[in-house]
């Protein structure tokens, strides 16, 4: 059920997206009065305005019902151990076998030194 809620999620947040992306802003009506025509749209002469706030509206308030779901059902999932659960046991320690040094054994012969 949980796998398919996040489907449904992330197809929900895409098509938000997509009608937020398609609306027109305010400003874009003064491009009817040039030649644009509102007359010729698909969805009439009143435009897209009503179907797309609607829609808009619809997708936003399941987006965030979807929201408010899974992180419930997350909250109740029983999460794996913690290590900060139990503070109370000492942490291993960590042993370092003798001779595996970070520096590597300085050579024994002397350099030349040019004068």
């Amino acid at each position: 059920m949980f796998e398919v809620l996040i489907v449904v999620y992330i197809i929900v947040a895409v098509a938000l997206v997509g009608f937020i992306l398609i609306q027109q802003g305010k400003g874009a009506d003064m491009g009817a009065s040039f030649g644009s025509g509102g007359s010729n749209t698909v969805f009439g002469s009143s435009g897209a305005g009503n179907f797309l706030t609607k829609t808009t509206t619809i997708l936003a308030t399941a987006f965030f019902v979807l929201c408010l779901v899974l992180g419930g059902i997350t909250a109740k999932q029983k999460g794996e151990g913690d290590n900060w659960n139990d503070l109370e046991v000492p942490a291993a320690e960590e042993v370092v076998a003798p001779g595996s040094e970070d520096v590597p054994a300085a050579e024994s012969t002397p350099s030349e030194v040019p004068q």
